[in-house]
């Protein structure tokens, strides 16, 4: 089955436990269509760049799924009826990269990003 990856952004009055509750509902949706859910990661309340829906911050919520593309179509589907979901992104992927995310690691862990002290 192929490999996705998706973001979403969740109002933000909401509660991390309603936000956490939407990822779940979400992954089951998922999983009730043949597909599988490798990893969730909840990321916070983030500010975002412009106004969506006049909200400036979001709960930002990471999945990656194993899941054939039909599975996905009603998730996005479902997504875009919720109240609560203002944005989805799902990107198909070749592997899924072990640990946790870039969002997820500490600024010192992040070594590849070269010397920026020259500047």
């Amino acid at each position: 089955m192929p490999l996705y990856e998706h973001v979403m952004i969740a109002r933000q009055d909401l509660s991390s436990a309603q936000a956490e509750g939407l990822i779940e509902h979400f992954s089951t949706v998922l999983s009730d269509n043949g597909g599988k859910v490798v990893g969730t990661e909840y990321w916070g309340v983030k500010t975002m760049a412009y106004k969506i829906n006049k909200n400036r911050k979001g709960h930002y919520a990471f999945l990656r799924t194993d899941a054939p593309s039909d599975a996905v179509q009603e998730m996005e589907r479902l997504a875009r009826l919720h109240d609560d979901v203002m944005r989805v992104l799902t990107i198909k992927v070749d592997a899924h990269e072990d640990g946790p995310s870039v969002q997820m690691q500490k600024r010192d862990d992040r070594s590849d990003r070269g010397d920026r002290s020259r500047r």
